[in-house]
């Protein structure tokens, strides 16, 4: 924490038979010095994009999405939409652009972090670029999936998305201090989020600023850009929680659970593999998230029973990199649960997920 400049971490580690571990470290508040708290709050990212996968699979248990359909039977403005499937959407392998790779769209980050981004906005950015590859012929990261498949989920039920995700995730599983709300309000307790650099120096290759920025703090930047690909906020009892009932189907038939884990390789091993907005991370099934100001790590290890939780508040850290992925690494290995390689921390600004070669800060 002290070499990345991390103010605050929340950790929970259990493994069945070895250990049940949590650990509050360092300050939710720099200026006010208070400790980090077990229940604070904090935004998670692209852990938001389990949320938006599970709802997605519903609607297919229900009969009411086929995987396999284009998207243009159900979205009529997606370029190449006839043949870009709604699988392909879930693992990245749609070639759609990232709106989140996008120079003006980072300047503009950095420029106006309360802007309030418009979902159109954000398809309007990602559209006028070119595709990455055609449809199914690589593996990408993209935001641009994700908002797409939140539209789905209104155009398919009539609801906001954030209701859809409230009645059919939060609530049955108790959920309490998790929200996907509509505003850069943080509930109670909560932790505050700083970031260091800007977010044009995160980009693809990576120019890291973060000794000549500085720290910022970056609590009230507007998630607006983030929506149903990372807007979510919770906590480390609710991710508890959710890490479980995510790698094991919980809320899907058995059958729809097995294609949700069918993987696709994000690059050459050791790089993760990533399923229908999920990933699985050398055994390890879950989700990593990042945006200004928060880094968090969520996994289950199904062969052990066993879950990890990192959720730190801060976003890039002082080395340009994701501190919640770094430390689950650390504790992974000591634990002996797998066998990690190290690796260059600069190249883990891009998190767990697959995303090393294709995404910025933006989320993950």
């Amino acid at each position: 924490m002290t070499q990345r400049g991390v103010p605050g971490v929340i950790v929970f580690v259990s493994v069945p038979n070895v250990c049940e571990w949590i650990a509050r470290l360092g300050v939710d508040d720099v200026v006010v010095g208070r400790p980090m708290r077990r229940d604070d709050h904090v935004r998670v990212g692209s852990i938001t994009k389990t949320f938006t996968g599970t709802v997605v699979l519903q609607l297919v248990d229900e009969g009411l999405v086929v995987l396999d359909n284009p998207i243009s039977r159900y979205l009529t403005r997606v370029p190449n939409g006839q043949n870009i499937t709604v699988r392909q959407l879930l693992n990245m392998t749609s070639g759609l652009y990232n709106y989140s790779d996008d120079l003006v769209f980072n300047m503009t980050l950095d420029k106006q972090p309360d802007k309030e981004w418009t979902r159109d906005e954000l398809l309007n950015i990602a559209f006028s670029h070119s595709p990455y590859f055609l449809p199914g012929q690589g593996f990408h990261y993209s935001n641009t999936n994700s908002v797409l498949l939140g539209l789905l989920v209104e155009t398919i039920t009539g609801r906001h998305f954030e209701n859809e995700v409230e009645s059919r995730i939060f609530r049955p599983l108790g959920l309490r201090g998790t929200s996907l709300p509509r505003s850069a309000r943080i509930p109670s307790p909560r932790s505050r989020g700083y970031q260091f650099g800007t977010n044009v120096g995160t980009l693809v290759p990576p120019e890291c600023d973060a000794e000549t920025a500085g720290r910022r703090d970056a609590t009230a930047d507007s998630p607006s850009w983030t929506w149903s690909a990372g807007g979510a906020i919770s906590t480390l009892p609710d991710l508890k929680i959710w890490a479980r009932a995510l790698a094991i189907g919980t809320l899907l038939t058995p059958t729809t659970q097995a294609e949700r884990l069918d993987w696709v390789p994000t690059g050459p091993p050791p790089a993760p593999r990533y399923g229908l907005h999920i990933t699985d991370f050398a055994g390890v099934i879950g989700h990593d998230g990042a945006l200004p100001g928060y880094q968090s790590f969520m996994g289950y290890l199904p062969a052990r029973d066993a879950t990890l939780v990192v959720l730190a508040n801060v976003f890039p850290d002082a080395e340009c990199g994701s501190p919640a992925d770094e430390i689950a690494k650390v504790i992974l290995r000591q634990l002996q649960l797998l066998a990690l390689p190290d690796a260059d921390p600069r190249s883990e600004s891009r998190g767990t997920t697959g995303e090393p070669e294709t995404t910025n800060s933006g989320v993950q």
